[in-house]
């Protein structure tokens, strides 16, 4: 869309990968797969490592910040809240940068990227709005949380591109094979979004200017593509917005 390039290179709760590129210049939110997977899937898209600018964590979970180690190799600065730094391994200290909710960083000559808090049972997780400079493009980057509240729809009102989690339907982690404990940290204010709470959030934020969605990080055993995909589909619908009309949709299982 309008010159940013968006590749999700992994998702779910396997691990969780992202680039953002805008002609030379390329961001990496989260860092949830191996080192050498991370390179060859940046390779299989056609970005170099070492054109990597920064790394934006969301936070410190093994599927988000597996092979952060990544950022030595290529001398690359990580970025992520305080709390979220106590748990982070084998980042050298000189690239090491701290970002808090309402902060902007400048990325180079091309992105700025503001943090916004989310909820999810960690230290301090955040989201991110990345805005394409050039391209008078913004995305934003909702994954792990259990709750969109008012300030986070504040942070990422009238962005063109919104990668968000659709991490399970509720009913199915209900009569999952989940421990209880499980079940009942991923239906909580901590834990992930369900289908409906996606598209709610998405029914305040979309307003039909051809914005392109991403639903990510869905549940392997507790969501179902299509499920996701038609939950924010028929809410969107009751505002009056078509997919492939208003907005674009893609779910990225």
């Amino acid at each position: 869309m309008r010159g940013l390039e968006v590749n999700i290179l992994a998702t779910g709760s396997y691990g969780n990968c992202i680039t953002l590129k805008s002609g030379d210049s390329c961001i990496l939110i989260d860092a949830g797969i191996a080192k050498t997977k991370i390179e060859k899937r940046l390779f299989d898209v056609g970005i170099r490592p070492d054109e990597i600018e920064t790394i934006l964590i969301t936070h410190a979970h093994g599927d988000h910040i597996k092979g952060v180690s990544l950022a030595n190799k290529y001398r690359i600065p990580v970025y992520a809240g305080a709390g979220e730094w106590k748990t982070i391994p084998g980042v050298d200290e000189g690239l090491r940068r701290t970002i808090k909710a309402g902060e902007t960083a400048g990325i180079g000559f091309t992105f700025g990227v503001t943090a916004f808090d989310t909820h999810h049972d960690a230290m301090q997780p955040l989201g991110y709005v990345i805005e394409d400079i050039i391209n008078d493009t913004k995305c934003a980057v909702c994954l792990d949380t259990g709750r969109v509240d008012d300030y986070m729809l504040h942070a990422m009102q009238g962005c063109d591109i919104y990668i968000i989690e659709a991490n399970h339907e509720p009913k199915m982690v209900e009569t999952s094979d989940y421990p209880l404990s499980v079940q009942t940290r991923i239906l909580s204010d901590i834990g992930h979004l369900s289908n409906q709470q996606t598209a709610d959030a998405l029914n305040r934020l979309i307003q039909g200017r051809g914005e392109q969605i991403y639903l990510t990080h869905l549940s392997h055993k507790n969501n179902l593509p299509t499920l996701a995909q038609l939950t924010v589909e028929n809410v969107l619908r009751k505002q009056g917005f078509k997919v492939e009309k208003h907005y674009q949709l893609e779910v990225i299982s």
